[in-house]
């Protein structure tokens, strides 16, 4: 019960977080242009890729002790201290010649600003790392609130004042500051520097660092290599159109999988209840996600035209497409947390490898070839890939099948088509009469959730089944 309170909190606050960052995204998107976004969207390459190769897995290390010390709580403090050090040395080093590259003197100053962002972030109170090893988020939520609400606030403000494509940077700024602020005054924690416990940290952290450092070349590449060849205008319509399909995995799915991987390492010792849980845990996220992909392909035109304005329209047509690349993605989200409880880290690096291969080869020819939507179909083509690979490790790992894999996503997948054809079927219609976008989306999202809904539930599904089952996987050690 604790893992289901956890997880709602986690994606309570995501999507809390995410309904905040989508008007601030309607109100920028209106005020400036794909240009803008598009300028920024280059930087944050650099920044992203940056953070991520420097990224720590602290708080994963945390929660697996069975007691943490003040000792813990200072190395961790200490080893965060020293990447974000590395981190602003690497940004500040590069910013000068990643702007040249790109032949836009813009950059240097913006890449040294968004970088103030990460550095807040890796400040963050090691001392929530008790609530979170207790699957209690609350403080999460309140912490990222916080800080979305006052970037939000900073945001909207500054783009009114004229400062341009400045106020996407001043949102990402103010939102990880005052929610790094806001942590410790939820967790207190006095400052010391030690590397005392570093043993503790040092297996864990080698193989998680190999393994970001070429999963932030495979979620960039792709922005970064056509920051390179095609307009600022071209890419900012790619990253909007990006942004909107996948808000269902960021949204439901990635904050989940915190809550996933405490439940998964409490069972990691019976190999029938880890694998129980894991089969439930993939099964539920595909039933979330899988049908707002569909949905958001299917309504791409609405959703631009309703909530942006005319400059965006060329993004209705990458959403379309990007949104049905992300449909396979939500599965292999919960093999990263099956990954790390049973200790094998080295499996997310030979994976993300793998991806990265494939990913450099299609993505490069997809460019060449077919310009964004060559890109987008390669995007598509690993998808698959990885759909594929996560079906085979989960088998070769915890000796779940292929078909029983395929076995619990079967109702899931009939439900997904038959709302398809409905949605295609009543867009049709209504196409034929004269009626407002805004009551064309709402008909249609209502009209696709009630079908889908009542295809699972002629199918045998409830969902609250699905959520009973996943608690139950729990109920050993709540009894405990």
């Amino acid at each position: 019960m604790k893992t289901l309170q956890g997880a709602a909190w986690l994606v309570s606050a995501r999507m809390v977080g995410r309904v905040i960052d989508f008007m601030t995204l309607l109100v920028l998107a209106r005020a400036l242009s794909p240009a803008d976004f598009g300028l920024v969207a280059v930087a944050m390459t650099l920044i992203f890729v940056v953070e991520v190769v420097s990224e720590l897995p602290l708080t994963q290390v945390l929660v697996r002790l069975d007691n943490i010390r003040k000792s813990h709580l200072d190395t961790a403090f200490t080893l965060a201290v020293l990447r974000i050090l590395l981190f602003a040395f690497i940004i500040g080093s590069a910013a000068w010649p990643f702007a040249a590259v790109y032949d836009d003197d813009r950059l240097m100053p913006l890449l040294v600003a968004l970088a103030v962002g990460p550095i807040s972030r890796g400040l963050y109170s090691p001392g929530m790392v008790k609530f979170f090893r207790d699957i209690n988020f609350w403080r999460g939520f309140v912490t990222e609130m916080s800080g979305k609400i006052c970037g939000t606030a900073l945001a909207i403000l500054f783009v009114y004042l004229g400062a341009g494509y400045w106020a996407i940077a001043i949102n990402g700024i103010a939102s990880a500051t005052l929610a790094t602020a806001a942590s410790y005054v939820l967790a207190p924690y006095r400052p010391a520097f030690s590397l005392k416990e570093w043993p503790e940290f040092a297996n864990f952290i080698s193989w998680f660092t190999v393994a970001q450092f070429v999963g932030a070349l495979n979620w960039q590449f792709d922005r970064m290599l056509m920051g390179r060849f095609v307009s600022r205008t071209s890419l900012g319509q790619y990253t909007m159109a990006n942004d909107l399909a996948v808000l269902p995995t960021q949204t439901f799915v990635a904050p989940a999988m915190t809550s996933v991987y405490a439940a998964l390492s409490s069972v990691n010792s019976d190999r029938e209840r880890l694998r129980n849980a894991y089969l439930k845990a993939s099964r539920f996220t595909m039933m979330l996600a899988a049908p707002l992909c569909l949905g958001i392909s299917l309504t791409s035109d609405l959703i631009i035209n309703s909530l942006l304005d005319t400059k965006w329209v060329e993004s209705a047509a990458y959403l379309e497409w990007l949104a049905l690349t992300i449909v396979l993605v939500p599965y292999t989200q919960p093999l990263q947390s099956l990954v790390l409880a049973v200790s094998r880290a080295d499996i997310i690096f030979w994976m993300n490898f793998i991806n990265l291969c494939f990913n450099v080869t299609l993505i490069s020819l997809g460019l060449y070839f077919g310009s964004i939507f060559g890109v987008i179909a390669a995007r598509g083509a690993m998808s698959l890939i990885m759909f594929a690979a996560s079906v085979a490790v989960a088998r070769s790992l915890a000796g779940i099948s292929v078909k029983s894999q395929f076995r619990s996503l079967r109702e899931v997948a009939a439900a997904c088509v038959v709302m398809t054809v409905a949605v295609m079927i009543l867009r049709s219609y209504l196409s034929a009469i004269n009626i407002s976008v805004y009551i064309e989306l709402v008909l249609t999202s209502v009209a696709g959730a009630l079908v889908y809904g009542s295809v699972l539930h002629i199918l045998g599904v409830r969902i609250i089944q699905v959520v009973e089952g996943i608690v139950r996987v729990k109920l050993p050690e709540v009894k405990g």
